[in-house]
């Protein structure tokens, strides 16, 4: 596993480089006619030599977009994490190879002709793809292959934006069905070794390079700025609930609307490259189009700070979002969602400052406080949302805020939203996939904890009698058939209800096992499944096979009863 998760890493780190290369050409090819990798994320791109023709480039993108997802992978549309979550939770992390190279054309289309769709979502795809694809070549259980496709999508998100922490984070948060020092060493070896790859093209610089904060060197203005931080958390959680729902929305209107998935997808591009051309005609910049990169580091470093101004660029990218994927592009929602908490959180700390001039804030703490709210409550990666927007900014002086935004923004949103953008895909389609790390209690249980006392002795001769006498509520659940001091089997009324509901007669099991009090959960689940039985002894010594042993009895009802416990415990 050490081994494969290096291949996983170093398939990451340069698939993220391929990624942003072939982002690169299809938005040199589209908006200039030039053939050409170059694509720098963080400067704002020239105006397109097509002129007002810029607006059929998106519906352009829309054609190729729709032809691949139509003829080689329908599940490459939208934005990629729940598809893997499916393959997670509902496919033993079985992923097509072909998923590789169609949603790396398929995004990078959508990407590079102004798409207002971010790059996590598709790398996320290619690199648990990738990580999959190996767990299948290679022989192995599930378990192993779910944590391979973990690695993936860490690895790909770590190299993508620098982040290899985030990168941890993120495969612990929302890819991983067990966290423990075995999985986590995994994915942590394909994260750095992606991230040591991909600072090869891209600097060890973080992705957005802003000035450095000063938020508490006055206590009296940083405690102002935790406290704005109340109001902008819950109004962050509330856009990232009206966000989500938006998103399927779109998805439902044009499904009704459009039956065709080309007139569908044309149309909605069709609107988003007007939306392109009016942004550069009125302000001299696609702000709404592509990762929005150039936008968010104009806010961070002051250039933007219109109240006025910034509420239409957050109006315009949730509208573009929304069309670009609900009509059936491909691409992320992480880069709209930092966005869009730019923007609403620097609109947010710009008034406080207006109505508020003397407390001496500064509104970049709440931009950058804002987009981890948005992602905190668009995905409910909480950890994630904090750790990547630190590394993402490379400044810790805004950490506080952030921690802060983050928990008001996520129990906002999920009061108002329990599913976040990715799970609410999975929902609808009448899968449900655990939200949070979530102690397997379950396993602190032994056979001694787990077995009823509930049991009688019974001569099998007199088992007839037995039965006429017998009262759930008078006697004992369950009753050991004994000949001649020795165990015949196990008599209980789960399995007369569930093997032979027609008859009167109660069933004895023969196919029964023994094991000491001592024995754990996870041995005991294990034994009873290899041997396909549903009764089990707890006995003083284990080879004993006389009655006068016996301590309890375990069947699935006592399985059951601890389970629903555990669930107790945890909700």
């Amino acid at each position: 596993m050490v081994v494969l998760a290096v291949a996983v890493g170093i398939f990451g780190g340069f698939s993220a480089i391929a990624f942003k290369a072939i982002i690169g050409f299809f938005r040199n090819l589209f908006f200039y006619g030039e053939f050409s990798l170059a694509f720098n994320p963080d400067i704002h791109i020239a105006a397109s030599t097509w002129g007002a023709g810029v607006i059929l480039v998106p519906v352009a993108g829309a054609i190729i977009v729709n032809w691949i997802t139509e003829r080689f992978a329908p599940e490459t549309r939208g934005h990629g994490v729940p598809e893997v979550m499916n393959a997670i939770y509902f496919s033993q992390g079985r992923i097509r190879p072909s998923v590789v190279v169609a949603k790396a054309l398929t995004s990078a289309v959508s990407i590079g002709s102004g798409g207002s769709v971010g790059r996590e979502g598709p790398i996320v795809q290619i690199g648990s793809a990738f990580g999959s694809s190996l767990g299948q070549i290679i022989a192995m259980p599930a378990r192993q292959r779910v944590v391979l496709v973990g690695a993936g999508a860490a690895a790909a998100v770590a190299a993508t934006f620098n982040a290899p922490i985030g990168g941890l984070a993120f495969a612990m948060e929302l890819m991983l069905v067990s966290i423990s020092a075995r999985t986590v060493t995994v994915v942590a070896i394909s994260t750095v070794t992606a991230t040591y790859i991909g600072r090869f093209y891209s600097g060890v610089h973080p992705s957005f390079d802003v000035p450095e904060l000063v938020v508490f060197e006055n206590h009296l203005v940083g405690f102002y700025s935790l406290l704005a931080c109340i109001p902008l958390g819950a109004l962050v959680g509330a856009i990232s609930a009206g966000f989500i729902r938006s998103i399927y929305t779109f998805e439902d209107w044009f499904e009704h609307y459009f039956t065709n998935s080309y007139v569908r997808h044309i149309a909605g591009m069709a609107v988003v490259g007007i939306m392109l051309y009016g942004s550069m005609i009125y302000t001299g910049h696609y702000h709404i189009g592509g990762v929005g990169y150039p936008t968010i580091l104009d806010v961070l470093r002051s250039i933007l700070s219109d109240p006025l101004f910034l509420a239409l660029l957050f109006l315009g990218k949730w509208l573009a979002t929304g069309l670009t994927l609900g009509s059936g592009a491909s691409g992320g929602v992480f880069s709209p969602s930092l966005f869009l908490g730019a923007t609403f959180g620097a609109l947010f700390g710009n008034l406080v400052l207006v109505v508020f001039p003397a407390s001496g804030i500064d509104p970049v703490v709440f931009a950058i406080a804002g987009m981890a709210g948005m992602v905190a409550g668009t995905t409910g990666a909480v950890l994630t949302a904090v750790i990547m927007v630190f590394e993402l900014t490379g400044d810790y002086a805004a950490m506080l805020p952030i921690i802060a935004t983050v928990s008001f923004a996520y129990a906002v949103r999920s009061a108002l939203s329990e599913e976040s953008i990715y799970t609410l895909k999975l929902s609808r389609r009448g899968y449900s996939v655990p939200q949070g790390l979530q102690a397997a209690t379950s396993h602190l249980h032994n056979a001694g904890t787990l077995m009823s006392p509930e049991f009688d002795l019974i001569d099998v001769r007199l088992l007839r009698q037995w039965e006429a006498t017998h009262t759930p509520e008078k006697a004992p659940r369950y009753a050991v058939a004994v000949d001649n001091g020795l165990i015949e089997g196990v008599v209980h009324e789960n399995l007369h209800y569930l093997c032979v509901p027609e008859s009167t007669d109660w069933t004895i099991d023969r196919n029964f096992l023994s094991v000491v009090s001592e024995t754990n959960w996870s041995n005991l689940m294990r034994t009873m499944h290899a041997n396909e039985c549903e009764a089990v002894l707890v006995m003083a010594d284990e080879n004993s096979r006389k009655a006068e042993d016996v301590l309890g009895v375990i069947t699935p009802r006592e399985i059951s009863l601890a389970s629903k416990e555990d669930a107790y415990l945890m909700h």
